[in-house]
């Protein structure tokens, strides 16, 4: 490999590490040793139940092994089949080994960025390991697709075959790791001893996540959740804050953003130039958005009801007595636009659906009949594993919320940052977006109760059954027009889910799907001209049917849906000072509740 590579990795001059860098290092590994043991001990004999069942994958490829086993002939032609290919790709690297240009047989799936370095490309050996990893991963996948299971099955034996070859990638590994290998060479291998470390620090903490390690952080209300305004309510699970305007008339109709609960509300407030709420202010609204409590123990009883009525409604309560207007524009993300959606169908219920000119759910799902990857987590002893947690506890962790969204997204979240950390002991770029998405919320045990079983597992929300607060939830009797907002490459709420939320309402629906994934389709400020949207006939009759004919634009889904919104097509009057209408200003924007971390 060395003469294959002359000017390649291992054309690097070797380098003897520096002595005081390593003593550093080494006294800084030592510390870390003995934190990680001590971590260890402690989970060891931590008496609270596991939040996941840990039997399951063995479970799942147990009943995976017996479906294999009942289709011999189809595993058969699976294998002739990678015989081939495996025989193609010896091929194809016996010939660029003699310096014969070759098309590659297998490529990474666009957006993977472990093979990103030149080198995985340009060099042969690396090139070829590069290969034959992704194409035993696609092996491995196609094969998950022949055995004949239940869908719920099925879910976990790809996500968990998934796992073991994101694990497995050759991008992982200090010794097949181009960019690895060179900064070994580089350094005289005191990247790696900084690497182990880094791990040891990351294990001797609570979180069992990889920490980004950045030069720069942010402080809340300073450089990121610092557009100006006012807490002017709050009660046990929400402070309301009201943004102060900027122009000098502002749209009669308020506006109030419910946000998610397993993160803090701050994703639509980041930097300045990238903050969704204050250019809704810029815009001329009267802007309110709920900061949900981070809670701890003394709120595990509050549940599905409680988020909806003390949660999103006193929310609304609070909006009406500080500007004396009798309806309001709702706009929601995630989670937040399911609760929207139970609350519409509960003020539908109660003569009160008025209350509400239009509601937007950006991100959100209604149906949860199809949630793709995440029905690996919903199976019956799955949750039972689970409520015995939160009976244990009461709410659950941020960071175990955090490490569950990090294994979906396992190469971009966890070892993407793990190469870097702990391969190359780099620092990361500053990000907001990264940095919010750190800065994770607890849940009371009631609501993951309620939701993990009556929302998602039973799915009642759609198929009926569900009550709030002794009232029965149609989302066919709310006439409200919604606004649905999805994001084409959103690894939470599938496009193509989302866009079936047209036909969960009784009214008048209308789509419009943004470029990029879950969060960063949401922070698309008009003024970076990115990712993209497509606007189409909302009467399609799927998803792709509508993106068949949907028309593409560029920039920024933001200022069309504002088209949309009835908010902007109400009569101006002066602007609204907070503190000076029917509520008084209790603290600065962000608030207490937002400063809030365990």
């Amino acid at each position: 490999m060395t003469a294959m590579d002359r000017k390649g990795v291992f054309s690097a001059t070797p380098a003897a590490a520096d002595p005081a860098e390593t003593a550093r290092v080494l006294a800084e590994l030592a510390a870390n040793a003995s934190n990680a043991v001590r971590a260890a001990h402690a989970r060891a004999l931590s008496p609270q139940p596991l939040p996941y069942d840990p039997f399951a994958p063995a479970k799942a490829f147990t009943a995976f092994q017996m479906a294999l086993m009942s289709r011999p002939l189809d595993v058969m032609q699976r294998q002739m089949d990678a015989a081939q290919e495996w025989a193609q790709l010896w091929t194809s690297t016996a010939s660029r080994a003699l310096g014969l240009e070759t098309e590659p047989v297998v490529t990474p799936q666009r957006g993977d960025r472990r093979f990103s370095s030149p080198a995985w490309s340009e060099e042969p050996a690396f090139d070829a390991l590069k290969q034959a990893y992704l194409l035993a991963a696609q092996q491995l996948a196609d094969l998950v697709e022949t055995a004949e299971l239940d869908p719920e099955t099925h879910a976990k034996v790809d996500f968990f075959s998934r796992s073991l070859m994101n694990a497995l990638s050759p991008s992982n590994n200090p010794l097949t790791n181009p960019d690895a290998v060179r900064k070994t060479l580089e350094t005289g291998g005191l990247n790696l001893l900084q690497g182990l470390s880094n791990l040891l620090e990351d294990l001797g903490g609570e979180r069992g996540l990889v920490k980004r390690r950045v030069q720069e952080a942010f402080e809340l209300g300073e450089t990121i959740a610092a557009t100006p305004g006012q807490v002017v309510f709050e009660n046990d699970l929400l402070q309301l804050i009201q943004y102060a305007p900027s122009t000098e008339q502002v749209f009669k109709r308020p506006l109030l953003f419910v946000p998610p609960l397993v993160n803090k509300y701050y994703l639509f407030d980041l930097t300045p130039r990238s903050s969704f709420l204050k250019w809704l202010v810029d815009e001329g609204h009267t802007v309110f958005v709920i900061s949900w409590a981070n809670p701890d123990e003394t709120l595990r009883d509050k549940g599905l009801d409680a988020y909806v009525t003390e949660g999103v409604i006193a929310a609304m309560d609070a909006v009406q007595k500080a500007t004396g207007e009798a309806d309001l524009d709702l706009v929601s993300y995630c989670l937040g636009g399911t609760l929207v959606a139970i609350t519409l169908a509960l003020l539908a219920a109660r003569g009160e659906a008025g209350r509400v000119a239009s509601a937007t759910l950006i991100a959100s799902l209604v149906d949860f009949s199809e949630i793709g990857e995440w029905s690996a987590f919903r199976g019956e002893d799955d949750l039972r594993a689970f409520e015995a947690h939160l009976d244990h506890k009461g709410y659950v962790e941020a960071h175990d919320l955090a490490r569950l969204f990090s294994a979906v997204r396992a190469n971009d979240l966890i070892w993407g940052p793990a190469v870097s950390h702990y391969l190359l002991a780099e620092e990361g770029r500053p990000s907001d977006l990264l940095w919010w998405f750190d800065d994770a919320a607890r849940i009371p045990a009631r609501f993951l109760k309620d939701y993990g079983r009556k929302v998602l597992r039973e799915n009642r929300l759609t198929e009926g059954g569900l009550t709030i607060d002794g009232t029965t939830i149609d989302l066919k009797a709310v006439k409200t027009p919604v606004h649905i907002v999805a994001f084409k490459d959103d690894h939470v709420s599938s496009w193509r889910r989302t866009f079936e939320n047209l036909k969960a309402f009784g009214g008048k629906t209308r789509f419009i799907l943004g470029g990029s994934g879950h969060n960063a389709g949401m922070i698309n400020p008009p003024s970076a001209g990115k990712h993209g949207f497509w606007t189409g006939d909302d009467k399609a009759p799927d998803a792709d049917a509508w993106f068949a004919g949907a028309a593409k634009h560029e920039g920024s889904w933001w200022p069309a849906w504002r088209e949309r919104l009835a908010g902007a097509k109400a009569a101006k009057v002066d602007a609204r000072t907070p503190g000076e209408g029917g509520l008084p200003a209790i603290e600065p924007a962000p608030g207490r509740y937002v400063r809030v971390r365990y």
